[in-house]
C-alpha cells in the first residue's frame, strides 16, 4: 500500500510520500514514490505514484526518455501549460498500463496506477493535480487545497481541520508529516522513510527535499509533540453533565 499527499497553499506546494511497497506480507521493500523533474528557473514537476510498481516505473522511464530525446514530439520540458503536462502524463500512463496488462491477463493482477502531480511552469500558477488510471485528472481546489492517493483515510482529519490556502508552507509541511505519521501508526502497509518536497511559488525548482526516517530527530520531535498536544487537548475538553454534577455534590 501507499500514501501520498499533495498540498497547494498560497506560498507554493508541499508533497510527501511514504516509500513502502509490499508484494506480499513477507515481501516488504523500500521504493521511492516521489520523482522530481526540474529545469530551474523554467519549470518544476514532482510526480508521486500509487498502484502497480511496474506501471509507475515504466511511466517514469518514458517521461525521462522523452526529455532526453530532442526529437520526441512532446516532453515535460516542452510544455507551455500545466494542463498539457497532465494530458501527456495521462496518455503515457494509459499506454503503459495497456502494454503491461497484455502480459498480466492470466494472473489477475491489477496494473493500474494513480499519480499526483505538483508543479509550476514559468508564467503560470503552481498547482496540484491527481491523474487517474484512465488518464483523466482533477485539480485541488481553494476549498479543498490538497489531494491524496493510496491509504488516505487515516491522514485526512488533520488536513480537513487545518489546511487552507492561507496556511504557510512550513505549517503545511508539518501537517503533511503528521498526516503521514497518523497513517503509518494505523496501517502497517505504509511506512518510513518519508520523502518530503517543497516548491516555493515562483521559484520553478524544488526549494527543499528531504528523506525522513526513524533516525531523523526533527520528525521524532514532531511525533512526540503531536502526541502530547493531543493528550492535553483531550484533558481540556468540556466535561459530561454527570461529571459536573458529581463534582458539585
Amino acid at each position: 500500500m501507499t500514501y501520498c499527499v499533495g498540498i497547494h497553499v498560497d506560498g507554493g506546494l508541499v508533497l510527501a510520500s511514504d516509500t513502502r511497497t509490499s508484494a506480499s506480507f513477507d515481501d516488504v521493500r523500500t521504493h521511492g514514490k516521489m520523482h522530481v523533474f526540474e529545469k530551474p528557473g523554467e519549470c518544476v514537476f514532482v510526480l508521486m505514484s500509487a498502484g502497480n510498481l511496474a506501471t509507475t516505473q515504466a511511466v517514469i522511464s518514458t517521461l525521462r526518455r522523452d526529455i532526453e530525446n530532442p526529437e520526441a514530439p512532446f516532453s515535460l520540458f516542452k510544455a507551455k501549460r500545466l494542463y498539457e503536462v497532465c494530458d501527456y502524463i495521462g496518455r503515457v500512463l494509459v499506454a503503459n498500463q495497456a502494454h503491461i496488462s497484455e502480459k498480466a491477463q492470466q494472473n489477475s493482477v491489477s496494473v493500474e496506477a494513480t499519480l499526483i502531480l505538483g508543479g509550476q511552469i514559468a508564467g503560470g500558477e503552481a498547482a496540484v493535480r491527481l491523474i487517474y488510471p484512465l488518464g483523466n485528472w482533477i485539480s485541488a481546489s481553494p476549498e479543498t487545497p490538497y489531494l491524496q492517493i493510496g491509504e488516505s483515510k487515516y491522514g485526512k482529519p488533520i488536513l480537513d481541520r487545518i489546511i487552507d490556502r492561507d496556511t504557510t508552507l512550513e505549517d503545511a509541511a508539518r501537517c503533511a508529516l503528521v498526516s503521514l505519521d497518523s497513517t503509518i501508526r494505523s496501517n502497517v502497509s505504509v511506512g518510513l522513510p518519508i520523502d518530503l518536497a517543497i516548491i516555493q511559488d515562483g521559484e520553478y525548482r524544488v526549494s527543499q527535499k528531504v528523506r525522513i526516517d526513524e533516525d531523523t530527530e526533527f520528525f521524532a520531535d514532531i511525533r512526540q509533540a503531536w502526541a502530547e498536544k493531543l493528550a492535553e487537548a483531550v484533558h481540556t475538553l468540556p466535561p459530561f453533565p454527570w461529571e459536573t454534577a458529581t463534582n458539585n455534590a
